[in-house]
């Protein structure tokens, strides 16, 4: 039930071979997908700042389908999402973010490219920043994005699961060519 002034978020721990990780929706779409590993708190602290007064109740069957495109995702079956999501952010951070959805899987873009795309060439720190904040990780693939001389950057899922998406990414395309 959501009123007006309470908006519910729906979560799911989604777990496959090694990872774990916290993922929520709103009536309206995927709102957060999680760090590899991290606890109960990554999620319930974004949700007090991004979604003030939200309340978050467990339910596996609404998450269901977002749950079975991530999955299908780390099997190396998806390139591409089709679940909607409601993204909460500025109007800046959510350019940058369609701008990410934009990069073809399996490829890379650095952080000044990212920036052009937007038509906001000065605003590479501004873009690093709107990146970081990216509530949907592997579905809206910030982790696509590195730095202009080839090496990983920053990720808030940490850099190891970074790496692991780009390996899966590449390792699942070449084997599809």
């Amino acid at each position: 039930m959501e009123t007006k002034n309470k908006p519910v978020l729906y979560w799911s721990l989604l777990k496959f071979k090694d990872w774990n990780f916290y993922i929520a929706s709103s009536s309206k779409g995927l709102v957060f997908v999680g760090s590899q590993n991290k606890p109960f708190e990554e999620l319930f602290e974004w949700a007090k700042k991004r979604f003030p007064g939200s309340s978050l109740v467990e339910d596996d069957e609404i998450l269901e389908p977002y749950v079975v495109e991530i999955t299908q995702y780390l099997e190396g079956e998806r390139t591409t999402f089709t679940v909607p999501f409601e993204y909460a952010g500025t109007q800046f951070q959510q350019a940058v973010w369609n701008a990410l959805c934009e990069i073809p899987y399996g490829q890379t873009k650095s952080y000044s490219e990212i920036a052009n795309d937007i038509n906001k060439p000065a605003a590479v720190r501004a873009i690093g920043a709107a990146i970081g904040a990216n509530p949907v990780l592997i579905t809206v693939p910030c982790h696509r994005v590195i730095g202009k001389n080839g090496s990983l950057t920053g990720y808030r899922g940490g850099l190891e699961m970074k790496s692991l998406l780009l390996d899966l990414e590449k390792h699942a395309s070449s084997s599809n060519d």
